[in-house]
């Protein structure tokens, strides 16, 4: 399991990939979090539950990624750990983290949306590659 970014124009893109579908899904929002902050400057303290719903897997990973931005923002968090299941077009999640710190995380950009722009939910010989670019 594994997240990266790639470049794309002015924005970033974010890729996850893992052995199901829900762990690359877990690992795009890690790579959301990278984005922001080092990872690994985040305590995973408090715990939030989130769902998404939708039609299809390449709606449901703008879905997902967009809850999260509209959790970190609303609720002024970073989030450092995922648990996600997903049934039918249903995401399920359990999000760990803490409050901003400026002091601490150093946050690098402030993540708007995310787009479909590079937009993919593939299975690949080694599991599954998820990726979306995200408007910073």
């Amino acid at each position: 399991m594994t997240w990266s970014h790639f470049s794309h124009d002015a924005d970033l893109g974010l890729r996850g990939s893992g052995r199901s579908k829900a762990r690359a899904f877990e690992q795009i929002a890690m790579a959301l979090t990278a984005a922001v902050t080092d990872p690994d400057s985040v305590i995973a303290e408090k715990s939030i539950s989130l769902f998404c719903e939708a039609p299809s897997d390449e709606l449901l990973l703008v879905d997902w990624l967009n809850t999260l931005i509209y959790e970190m923002a609303v609720r002024k968090m970073l989030f450092r750990e995922f648990s996600v299941t997903i049934t039918a077009g249903v995401l399920q999640a359990e999000v760990k983290g803490e409050p901003v710190n400026r002091g601490k995380h150093h946050p690098a950009v402030e993540v708007k949306g995310a787009t479909y722009t590079a937009l993919a939910v593939e299975q690949t010989n080694e599991g599954w590659l998820v990726q979306c670019v995200v408007d910073v």
